[in-house]
């Protein structure tokens, strides 16, 4: 080359040098033109016709100013672009914070609360609950007029046992129900008072009538409480009372039948569901009215109760052929 000539003759002292370091120039020069070109691909949206190739410029030149050769363009499939590659290929293009879009502007329009968004953001809201009552409500057979729950003295020393009887009233006349009848088992006799005053004062959407071990007077309300009032009692004080009518004149021995019976009872209705949690046994409940009654059993304590199990029970109810006896 011209210019190393010029050193060399001049006689400079690093000439050997220079002239090494311009060499190695040369050989990187003749290395980066060597490589292929790099290619971008675009989708010529102006025309129906096929997607054009559009090359970018070689990445070097020669020395001598002239364009380095380009490579061949590559196969033809790999030179067709997809929308999708240049939308990825744009959004690359952000480099920098001021480059992205601002937030309010691509953030989405919060949505209004529904039954999946509700369940699925924790909100009190039971999707498998709806599904039921959905089940119950459109079911061929009619749900129970009269539905009894059986629980114990131990059930209401759970914390929150007495709000779950005040659901349990709210999902039973949600349903259709015109009666409830509350039987609680005792065991310590001296508890029957506080139980009776806690039961009295549940929030309830009716009214509520609250019986005892010594109570004769018959309940009629809605919503029936039975303390410690079991059926072999509440049964041989009505047949007590049935024989005193009797031996004082005022009743034929030939007119007793079911109904004479029934009118001394102190809980008359009979309920068509009756459901006890936690175990297979009725602890004497109702020995007269529940004869012909649909029991049910849960799997589940009454501290565990929950308006999916009050329904899943209705539902087998509904499932169920009562023969009455027959």
């Amino acid at each position: 080359m011209s210019t190393a000539a010029t050193n060399t003759s001049a006689g400079a002292p690093n000439a050997g040098s220079n002239t090494a370091a311009i060499a190695a120039a040369s050989a990187n020069a003749t290395s980066v033109c060597s490589r292929p070109a790099l290619r971008s691909r675009t989708v010529d949206n102006t025309s129906n016709s096929q997607p054009s190739v559009i090359t970018a410029a070689p990445a070097a030149t020669a020395t001598n100013g002239t364009a380095a050769a380009r490579p061949n363009a590559g196969a033809a499939s790999d030179s067709v672009d997809t929308s999708a590659n240049a939308s990825a290929r744009r959004r690359l293009q952000c480099t920098s914070a001021s480059d992205l879009p601002a937030p309010h502007l691509t953030s989405p329009k919060p949505r209004p609360t529904t039954l999946c968004t509700a369940a699925r953001h924790g909100q009190h809201v039971g999707l498998y609950d709806y599904y039921l009552a959905a089940r119950v409500r459109r079911h061929s057979a009619e749900a129970p007029a009269h539905t009894a729950v059986v629980i114990t003295e131990r059930d209401l020393l759970e914390a929150g046992a007495y709000d779950t009887l005040a659901d349990f009233y709210a999902w039973a006349f949600d349903s259709g129900v015109d009666r409830i009848t509350v039987y609680v088992s005792v065991l310590d006799a001296a508890a029957v008072p506080t139980l009776e005053r806690e039961l009295g004062n549940v929030a309830a959407p009716r009214e509520v009538a609250v019986r005892g071990p010594d109570d004769d007077e018959r309940a009629d309300a809605p919503i029936q409480v039975s303390v410690g009032h079991g059926g072999k009692h509440e049964f041989a004080t009505a047949v007590r009372s049935v024989a005193d009518a009797v031996a004082a004149g005022d009743l034929d021995p030939d007119a007793i039948d079911e109904d004479v019976i029934e009118s001394e009872l102190v809980f008359p209705a009979e309920p068509d569901l009756v459901i006890k949690t936690g175990a297979e046994r009725l602890s004497d409940f109702m020995i007269w009215q529940s004869v012909y009654s649909e029991l049910y059993f849960t799997d589940v304590n009454w501290r565990d109760f929950r308006k999916r199990d009050y329904l899943r029970a209705v539902l087998d109810y509904q499932n169920r052929q009562r023969r009455f006896g027959r």
